[in-house]
């Protein structure tokens, strides 16, 4: 839409309000917007990896390596290289300019959560399910990983009296959730036990431990600038806390506290959240509600809920709000539609021409002389053949300005259209019958929506749908 149309009251806002359409090729399970947000980045059920183009709406390429459902994504600062882990225990490195599987990295477990490096692709970070968290690099065709502490950082004094107990739970403690901070220089790992650990990358060892909650850490996310945080665990509280900057060599980890700033939770339906996520400034909190169908939008500067997003009639699952712009996205569990919320733009038809200019009442116009003369049909079709002569420059790529703090030269990378690609999966090839059923168009087969396209049934034609685990310590 031509900004200029828009009211400028409209623009200066930052939160969105209702949902403003939706997006679907087959089951989704995970998304995540690029670091410039024109591309959404979505893991199906199946294994397959669809990138949306924001502007669109339409499917801008796919790409098949998986062969089980997608965990998680990452894309890297340039936009150019996508990250994907999933249950079929591997992760790969994607190279969008062509779409080619750059590394493959296969575990002995499924993972958690697979992070890039901000400024190396090459590297990147894994939580593994029962087993310690690793760091990766690819940068050769054998990967190399090094494996990291999920055990707390203890003193000495405190190693010295610890206890058998309390020594055999340390060694039980798993990582479920790793992020780098922005400069790429620590990772942060939340626990099984409810631990916030902060590591070195460089070393690849425990500098910081800070014990948060009882409960399983289940999800980490930073703010861009990398000053802010947000956990979200499994007792039903979602905590903001303010970090200092982890860069600075003056920065001593042993007296470092840190304090949690805010506590959201819903103290009367007390519901349990599937997923949080910052505003591009860090000023909002999102979060998706488990066994609802609303997402919860709260304030950090007063700490108060300000908006519910409402409009769909299934749980939601993954969240993620757009870099620079009042636009949320989120998953439907029951459908793998992703939902989308944004801002009513109404247009100010005052700006459609320079001389355009509303009126309160109707004016008495002048009609010219030859105004609306009728032309000859040679010199209208000799007008029309001269405009079909005419070079159109469909090739110049104007640049996109952002507020994601992305150095300027990190951005130069647009994945090019590809113009062969197969058609997307329609909604029309199954109709909806139940919760999480659905049914085949062209026949009577009735098949689950959260492996639509699999022809196993249980023998009477019916396939049962199956529920899903929140976490795998839950």
């Amino acid at each position: 839409m031509n900004l200029a149309l828009v009211d400028p009251f409209v623009l200066a806002q930052d939160c969105p309000e209702v949902i403003t359409g939706h997006l679907r090729s087959g089951h989704s399970t995970s998304i995540r917007f690029s670091h410039r947000g024109h591309l959404l980045a979505s893991g199906r059920h199946d294994g397959i990896i669809i990138i949306f183009d924001i502007e669109t709406n339409g499917v801008a390429r796919k790409l098949r390596g998986h062969t089980r459902q997608i965990q998680s994504l990452s894309w890297s600062t340039n936009d150019r290289y996508l990250l994907s882990a999933g249950q079929d225990w591997k992760v790969v490195l994607w190279d969008l300019q062509d779409g080619s599987r750059l590394r493959t990295v296969r575990f002995e477990a499924p993972i958690f959560i697979a992070e890039l490096h901000p400024k190396n692709h090459h590297l990147f970070v894994a939580a593994v399910v029962e087993d310690q968290p690793v760091l990766v690099d690819t940068s050769n065709e054998t990967p190399v990983k090094h494996p990291l502490s999920s055990a707390p950082l203890r003193t000495q004094e405190e190693r010295d009296n610890a206890t058998e107990k309390q020594t055999a739970q340390d060694a039980r403690v798993a990582t479920t959730v790793t992020v780098f901070t922005p400069s790429g220089d620590h990772i942060i790992s939340g626990t099984s036990k409810g631990w916030l650990n902060i590591i070195d990358t460089t070393t690849r060892e425990t500098v910081y431990s800070n014990r948060i909650t009882n409960n399983i850490i289940v999800f980490v996310r930073l703010t861009p600038s990398g000053r802010d945080l947000v956990i979200n665990a499994s007792d039903r509280v979602v905590r903001t806390l303010h970090l200092p900057d982890l860069s600075d060599p003056a920065l001593d980890f042993s007296t470092l506290q840190l304090e949690v700033e805010h506590k959201f939770q819903d103290l009367v339906q007390r519901l349990s959240w599937n997923h949080v996520s910052f505003s591009p400034t860090g000023e909002y909190v999102t979060a998706s509600t488990w066994m609802n169908h609303h997402i919860y939008v709260w304030e950090r500067g007063q700490g108060s809920l300000v908006k519910i997003l409402e409009g769909t009639k299934e749980e939601l699952s993954a969240v993620e709000w757009h870099p620079f712009r009042p636009f949320v996205a989120a998953v439907g569990v029951d459908t793998g539609r992703i939902w989308l919320w944004s801002v009513l733009q109404p247009q100010r038809w005052s700006a459609l021409a320079p001389d355009f200019v509303e009126v309160e009442e109707n004016h008495e116009y002048v009609e010219k002389e030859d105004e609306f003369d009728i032309q000859p049909l040679e010199e209208i079709h000799k007008r029309r053949l001269n405009q079909e002569d005419e070079e159109v420059d469909v090739l110049t790529i104007e640049p996109v300005k952002t507020t994601t703090g992305v150095d300027a030269g990190d951005i130069g990378f647009r994945m090019p259209v590809l113009l062969d690609i197969e058609a997307s999966d329609s909604e029309d090839e199954v109709v909806a019958v139940g919760a999480g059923q659905y049914r085949r168009r062209n026949d009577k087969e009735w098949v689950n929506d959260d492996d639509v396209g699999d022809t196993a049934t249980n023998g009477t034609g019916v396939q049962n749908g199956t529920k899903r685990r929140r976490n795998q310590y839950g």
